[in-house]
């Protein structure tokens, strides 16, 4: 499916998220780096933990306010929040106010709005484009975001350390900017249904709809497998931005990366950071696509296994060695398990998903990231109490679990009748 021949929606959202991802990418890799100075390693990773917290409750509210609201509705209304909080975040880093904790909870902030944005978003694409052709969509959706990470930490590397207030200005700017476009071009997807609320209704009775709904959806085996073992897989690729910055911060100094005659050209942790984020999306922007054409061929059992498994293998290297073009090869192979499911893994849901709770079922499999990006920062103070080298092999230990699970997921899913019976339930 070529994207001249998409629905408007996507049209809009693909270019216009692209440019607030590209600025995005320019500061956020060093936010790490940047908490853990101001408070310490310890506390910054506490800190990270209790913000995510209220990312996981937002991302299950966002989920019941994309199907109840309406997809556009809940984008459009993110995007400004995150607006705002970017603006907050860059006036609290000014030389007249330089408040860490404000610009701490201005972080949270935006990491909550995200959370309301992304079940939404992953919800229209759903409803505007056939399941055959979801995979593909979806793939493009993540390259674009990977094109975004390969220019922005370039550019990051150039401009954070000394324009941070400016950029966290610009992604403010260009967050309502996108809201604006989101409201004036695009219509809203969201599928008919009967209305939930009635007049007499209590205040709380929304709330305990949404328990009910999601009561549902945790109570099919296989998607709850689905969910557990992607919490599981996330302990790794979450590290991309948390513990290996602070690891090549801690480890590389001066490194010599290339030597031509007389020409030495060095880096540090922070630069071979960045060399590592662009390699990372560089080789996502190049191969998703291709990766996942190939990967649809075979059956998504062995897809989640084996991905699980190369994450496995990639975070274990990372840990065995601080030379650069050793982390460089390592990152090749964790780059290679993020492919094996990029366009996979939101088409695997889309098909699961009963038509009208969509934003729901995106939602619940969005806890993978967000309870894992809530239970991630826990390595970097446990690399405090324990060292790095045991730090990487738990790590490894767990994604190795995680492809357990996807194994006994399949298991279940694969028995007759398990999907339909799920969707008549729901």
């Amino acid at each position: 499916m070529r994207i001249r021949d998409w629905d408007s929606n996507l049209k809009v959202r693909l270019f216009g998220e692209a440019a607030i991802n590209i600025t995005f990418w320019m500061f956020f890799p060093f936010l790490t780096i940047y908490f853990a100075s101001e408070f310490g390693k310890g506390k910054a990773g506490l800190l990270l933990i209790f913000s995510q917290v209220f990312s996981v409750i937002a991302n299950l509210m966002g989920g019941y306010c994309a199907d109840r609201f309406g997809r556009k509705t809940m984008m459009v209304l993110s995007a400004f929040g995150q607006g705002i909080s970017f603006l907050l975040f860059a006036l609290a880093d000014s030389p007249w106010l330089n408040s860490p904790w404000l610009g701490f909870i201005c972080f949270a902030f935006v990491g909550i709005f995200s959370s309301f944005y992304w079940p939404a978003s992953q919800a229209m694409v759903a409803d505007v484009v056939e399941e055959k052709h979801r995979s593909h969509v979806f793939a493009i959706f993540y390259t674009s975001i990977n094109i975004a990470v390969v220019i922005g930490p370039v550019l990051g590397a150039i401009f954070y350390t000394n324009y941070r207030s400016q950029l966290l200005l610009i992604a403010g700017v260009i967050c309502i900017i996108l809201a604006g476009i989101l409201a004036k071009m695009t219509r809203e997807t969201v599928p008919e249904q009967t209305p939930v609320f009635q007049e007499n209704n209590k205040w709380y009775s929304f709330l305990l709809k949404q328990m009910n709904d999601y009561s549902i959806i945790f109570k099919d085996k296989t998607f709850l497998l689905f969910i557990i073992a992607g919490v599981l897989a996330a302990q790794t690729f979450m590290q991309l931005d948390l513990l290996i910055p602070i690891y090549t911060s801690d480890f590389i100094h001066n490194q010599q990366l290339l030597k031509i005659g007389d020409w030495i050209f060095t880096i540090s942790g922070e630069q071979a950071f960045g060399i590592l984020l662009s390699e990372n999306g560089f080789l996502v922007a190049l191969f998703t696509v291709v990766v996942t054409k190939f990967m649809i061929r075979y059956k998504e059992r062995n897809i989640f296994v084996i991905s699980s498994l190369t994450y496995a293998a990639a975070i274990f290297m990372f840990g065995q060695t601080t030379w650069i073009w050793g982390l460089i090869i390592a990152m090749a192979v964790f780059t290679l398990g993020e492919l094996m499911t990029a366009g996979v893994q939101q088409s695997f849901v889309s098909k699961i998903a009963p038509e009208h709770m969509r934003g729901q079922y995106f939602a619940a499999a969005s806890l993978r990231f967000t309870i894992g990006k809530t239970i991630a920062p826990f390595s970097i103070p446990l690399t405090v109490w324990i060292g790095y080298d045991w730090t990487f092999l738990i790590l490894a230990v767990l994604a190795i679990v995680s492809a357990i699970l996807y194994w006994m997921m399949f298991a279940i899913s694969e028995k007759p009748n398990t999907i339909t019976a799920k969707k008549g339930s729901a």
